[in-house]
């Protein structure tokens, strides 16, 4: 691993202030976007939607990273590829034929994710790691921003990265939930690439410091 990404996630962000902050973290160091799309019965929250991800398009040429936490994400594939999405993760517990979506979300010409809830085990989706571009790995249990890190992670992000390797392929490992200034540096030393933070980065009075400062702290954990 050289380098660690951030994906700022717009769940925190100000959403009067939408366009100004992301531009700013975009412009000043951020590597994506992070939309977490929450439909109120997966996850208790509901938040945005395929026309938050064309709007994003139109403002920024980073990545976007939209995190599907919805059930029968199948039915919207589409919709979110012609907005603009590059990076489409599931919920592994979301999908009754995980290997058919993520098909469809390459058929649609975007990169495919999967997400594991803190409960559920990595053996869920060992007969889909080559098939995926990006695993990501819930610290949290999902549906609102602002919680604590859940200490068994660690372990979990460890055992990812060892399958990850096992497949020979270029997977993202991703772990979204409770990342800070405290956590960061251990999830990228048990393996993280990609660290998701909302509250940490939109959270501080300057982003864009907090974001720099979050990344520095995490690149001390790459070994």
């Amino acid at each position: 691993m050289k380098k660690v990404l951030i994906a700022p996630s717009i769940l925190s962000a100000d959403l009067l202030k939408l366009e100004e902050q992301v531009k700013a973290v975009a412009e000043n160091g951020a590597d994506f976007i992070h939309v977490d799309v929450m439909d109120g019965h997966f996850v208790p929250n509901l938040t945005f939607g395929p026309n938050m991800v064309a709007a994003l398009k139109r403002i920024t040429s980073l990545p976007l990273d939209v995190h599907l936490m919805i059930e029968h994400p199948e039915m919207v594939i589409e919709q979110y590829a012609k907005a603009g999405a590059t990076y489409l993760t599931v919920h592994q517990e979301a999908c009754t034929h995980l290997h058919r979506t993520i098909q469809a979300i390459k058929e649609q010409g975007m990169k495919a994710g999967v997400s594991l809830n803190p409960a559920t085990s990595l053996s869920t989706v060992e007969n889909v790691m080559e098939d995926i571009d990006l695993l990501l790995i819930m610290s949290v249990n999902p549906g609102f921003g602002g919680q604590s890190f859940i200490e068994q992670s660690f372990q979990k992000i460890a055992r990812a990265r060892e399958m990850i390797l096992e497949t020979g392929k270029d997977i993202l490992l991703e772990v979204d939930g409770g990342i800070n200034n405290e956590t960061a540096e251990e999830v990228v030393e048990q393996g993280a690439q990609v660290l998701v933070a909302g509250s940490a980065i939109f959270g501080s009075n300057n982003p864009v410091q907090a974001m720099n400062e979050l990344k520095e702290i995490a690149s001390k954990g790459i070994n």
